[in-house]
């Protein structure tokens, strides 16, 4: 009897361990599928990540991704789950669904304040987030890697009135896979490869950015987006001028100087230069990267995303700023030129900006002296005359005539170290 009575007490025993003490519950947070969101006029797919910890009202990140990837991989090979767990916000993953999975960027119903195209179908995403999980809506941002780099651009563009700031890593200005109504190469005026854009031959001056910027949203004088740029300076596949053409479009569109207020090297390679406020926050911010092609984003850049949209609670870092360029004004029916470096060692790419004086240039020639031991390697929107010491670069056929005080730029890009002294300008 003593023997059954121990048994039946283990079992009560054991019974009662494991109702008053259940095992600790499996984290709950996972990627899942939304259909049904909203309008949707090309048929884009939605995935989301909510975090099991979170704020009452929790920031939105739409995090864009590249041509052939999908939500779920740009959800599995970056950093903004992890830190989505850490900090609290939600994440949106869409997915494009034309061949090629690029997201439209190009025609006309892309590029304008209520579109009829991909950014329709996103905007329902981020409307549907914001009304089931009562999210704040002055912090929804937008990220995103080449397609999505250049849909991040156009989100900010399209609706300035929904997104704080954005992030583009290997991204192209709003506007520059524009279709044109008879355009040999795109008859249909449908979204589809600018390859003048893509290889960073379309110059325009930050004004004229601008003005595409303005002109997709008619009317509108609330605030602008902040916008944050990434690229590789060996980028082949969207060159690395469309870098440059970001900065002049967002530091326009956002009225503040092209000339930073600082710079500095976050890491070895990197340089990080800061346009109207030298915060962490700070209106536009550009990042360069020597030596690398078409693979952003790299460890460590999607906390410095994060950081910018101020979701880890940073509010300012200042940095000591550069000495801005100085510059000379132009004389009359004359040119000038200015140099701007990212360097690193053993390279540099080097950003001219040729300016007319009162008269207009119908073509221009720079010449840059170059430091002993540095070579010339790359040259885009000119073409070079040697390679070292002296070096000519004359105007390629597109940007040669430039209106009395405008300016337009080209880069090249070297070994060794770079030009020390202001370049000479002859016009003509």
């Amino acid at each position: 009897m003593k023997k059954i009575w121990l048994a039946l007490l283990a079992a009560i025993i054991a019974f009662a361990a494991a109702v008053a003490l259940p095992a600790a519950p499996a984290s709950a947070a996972a990627l899942t599928e939304v259909t049904g969101f909203g309008s949707n006029p090309t048929g884009l797919r939605m995935h989301l990540y909510v975090p099991d910890q979170r704020p009452a009202n929790p920031a939105v990140l739409v995090a864009v991704h590249y041509c052939t990837g999908s939500g779920p991989a740009f959800y599995s090979g970056t950093e903004f789950k992890s830190l989505a767990d850490q900090y609290g916000f939600i994440v949106i993953y869409p997915s494009a669904t034309r061949s090629g999975n690029c997201f439209d960027v190009s025609s006309p119903g892309a590029l304008t304040h209520n579109s009829t195209s991909d950014p329709a179908g996103i905007l329902s995403m981020v409307r549907y987030v914001q009304q089931h999980y009562n999210t704040d809506v002055n912090r929804t941002f937008v990220t995103g890697a080449s397609s999505g780099g250049m849909m991040t651009n156009v989100l900010l563009g399209d609706y300035p009135d929904v997104f704080a700031a954005g992030a583009a890593f290997m991204g192209v200005p709003f506007g520059c896979f524009a279709a044109t109504a008879g355009d040999p190469t795109n008859p249909a005026n449908q979204a589809g490869w600018n390859s003048t854009c893509s290889a960073g031959q379309l110059i325009k001056t930050p004004a004229a950015w601008g003005d595409l910027v303005r002109a997709a949203y008619p009317g509108y004088t609330g605030r602008r987006p902040r916008m944050q740029v990434f690229h590789g300076a060996t980028d082949t596949t969207l060159a690395y001028p469309n870098f440059g053409e970001e900065i002049k479009q967002w530091t326009n569109v956002l009225g503040v100087s092209q000339t930073p207020v600082a710079t500095d090297t976050p890491q070895s390679g990197w340089t990080r230069t800061r346009y109207g406020t030298n915060i962490v926050q700070a209106p536009v911010e550009g990042i360069s990267v020597a030596g690398v092609g078409h693979s952003l984003p790299l460890s460590g850049m999607a906390k410095m995303v994060i950081s910018f949209f101020g979701l880890d609670g940073t509010t300012t870092t200042p940095t000591t700023p550069t000495t801005p360029p100085t510059t000379t004004p132009p004389a009359s029916g004359a040119c000038t030129a200015t140099v701007s470096l990212n360097s690193w060692t053993g390279g540099y790419v080097a950003t001219v900006r040729v300016t007319a004086g009162s008269a207009a240039l119908t073509g221009w020639t720079v010449t840059v002296a170059l430091p002993s031991g540095s070579a010339v390697t790359n040259t885009w929107s000119a073409t070079a005359t040697g390679s070292s010491g002296t070096v000519s670069f004359r105007n390629a056929g597109y940007n040669g005539t430039v209106a009395a005080g405008g300016s337009t730029e080209f880069g090249f890009q070297g070994t060794g170290n770079g030009p020390t002294t202001t370049p000479a300008c002859q016009a003509g």
